[in-house]
């Protein structure tokens, strides 16, 4: 049997051991955490060894590498992700013996469940951020929160943990809808920009889903009040709603300047009156929007202003945020998750702010369809940077029908160049990048590989 994605509050009754197929994700990892911390035994299987893999060890959970039909024996319950492809054979075995198959939001949706309440971070863009400052805010004030975050967070040292305290902090990603399967006591709207069109189809359906999580929402929404789409959603729903941004907004950001190059202060205000000072400990402009979201959930999670202060100078960045990685040839290398035109935007805008001689971007485009659809929008953001190389389409989830290539990006952006690998593109930095340069890695594929060999990782 299936599982579909309306919420079973029975889901877990009778479960004592699970099997993850694709354990060694980011996503199931917190998963694994916090349901281990409940005394549930937990097996699963991955392709390859990786640092969560080995942490899952740590704790005691049996990691198998290599999918086999015998490695689901004694499970009462299986849970793949996205990922897995339908054929997978412990999944196929799983169905065939008639064992219960729940995909991995599903079961986010009922972990979620389990904590008093839950912030839910939605957007197109800033979502890792913003449930990173949250979990940081939560974390630093001794509240112990649970958390399932798209990134690696310094201070918790990963994806997630199980906390025990009243609070979940979720990264809720809109993809084919996966956000739908969460019961949000918080639901924060950062952004809603034109991605995620190849399973939504038009700007309508996508906002209809944002609305829809909005409405969700069992104490307040969070909005951002600058972002058009963003405003209709929540301009037509009956919950409370909170908002925030620098033109607009109940929280608001005044007297904004750089401390220094890249990095922000500013003050806070609330309903027009003085919040907190915050300080920034990651760089960038909209870097602001992100910690105005944090700060409009500060009285809702019974937290002061200052708690939001010390979260946001503390906070440094998630991995593969603006990640600063290391050095090559005198140059700095950062790797960065963006691959949405908004995204690269932001990062290049900062990029350039931080005075280095020579910005590289080295992208990896993601789909063939996002670049197909946004082409035009690619070559108006990466040409902020001084010099282009561009790595072979990542198709992901996607097949190739051969009508896209990164060749017909590059050939739009002047002096841009294409490599056939990502070893090929680590080899040209090296033998172009010099000192006071700045190195972008950018994408959400597997581009961050290029930085590990830049910097002998």
């Amino acid at each position: 049997m299936t599982c579909s994605g309306d919420f079973n509050g029975h889901l877990l009754d009778g479960v004592q051991k699970l099997h993850f197929i694709g354990i060694g994700g980011s996503g199931m990892y917190p998963l694994v955490q916090i349901l281990t911390s409940k005394g549930y035994t937990i097996t699963g299987s991955d392709v390859s060894e990786s640092s969560i893999t080995a942490s899952e060890r740590a704790l005691g959970v049996t990691v198998y590498i290599g999918h086999d039909p015998a490695q689901i024996e004694g499970a009462d319950m299986v849970v793949y992700s996205a990922a897995i492809h339908e054929d997978n054979p412990e999944l196929s075995a799983a169905r065939v013996h008639g064992l219960p198959c729940v995909e991995r939001s599903v079961l986010l949706g009922y972990v979620s469940r389990l904590y008093r309440a839950s912030v839910c971070v939605a957007g197109t863009h800033g979502k890792t951020t913003v449930t990173s400052m949250i979990t940081t805010m939560l974390e630093l004030a001794g509240r112990d929160p649970a958390a399932v975050i798209g990134g690696k967070l310094p201070l918790i040292g990963g994806y997630g943990k199980a906390g025990s305290g009243q609070n979940i902090v979720v990264e809720a990603c809109e993809f084919a809808g996966t956000f739908l399967k969460l019961t949000p006591s918080i639901a924060i709207l950062l952004n809603i920009d034109n991605d995620h069109l190849d399973y939504y189809g038009t700007m309508g359906k996508l906002m209809m889903a944002f609305q829809t999580f909005a409405l969700m929402a069992t104490s307040m929404v969070v909005a951002n009040a600058d972002d058009p789409n963003t405003l209709a959603v929540v301009n037509s729903i009956d919950r409370d709603v909170r908002t925030f941004g620098i033109r607009d907004g109940d929280y608001t950001a005044v007297n904004i300047q750089e401390y220094k190059p890249g990095f922000f202060e500013f003050d806070v205000q609330e309903w027009g009156s003085f919040f907190t000072h915050i300080r920034l400990g990651v760089p960038g402009r909209h870097n602001i929007y992100n910690a105005l979201a944090m700060c409009a959930c500060v009285r809702q999670l019974d937290l002061e202003p200052s708690d939001a202060a010390a979260a946001a100078e503390h906070f440094t960045g998630a991995a593969r945020r603006f990640e600063i990685r290391g050095e090559v040839n005198g140059a700095t290398v950062v790797d960065d998750y963006g691959h949405h035109p908004t995204e690269l935007e932001a990062t290049l805008k900062t990029a350039r702010s931080l005075g280095y001689k020579r910005v590289w971007a080295v992208h990896q485009p993601f789909t063939y369809s996002r670049t197909k659809l946004l082409m035009e929008d690619f070559v108006r953001v990466l040409s902020l940077a001084d010099h282009v190389v561009l790595t072979p389409i990542m198709g992901s989830r996607e097949v190739d029908d051969g009508t896209v290539r990164s060749e017909d990006l590059a050939a739009k952006i002047p002096g841009a160049v294409t490599v056939g690998s990502l070893e090929e593109a680590a080899d040209y930095m090296r033998a172009h990048a010099q000192p006071g340069d700045l190195i972008l890695t950018m994408g959400c594929g597997n581009i961050n590989r290029v930085a590990d060999m830049l910097v002998g990782k």
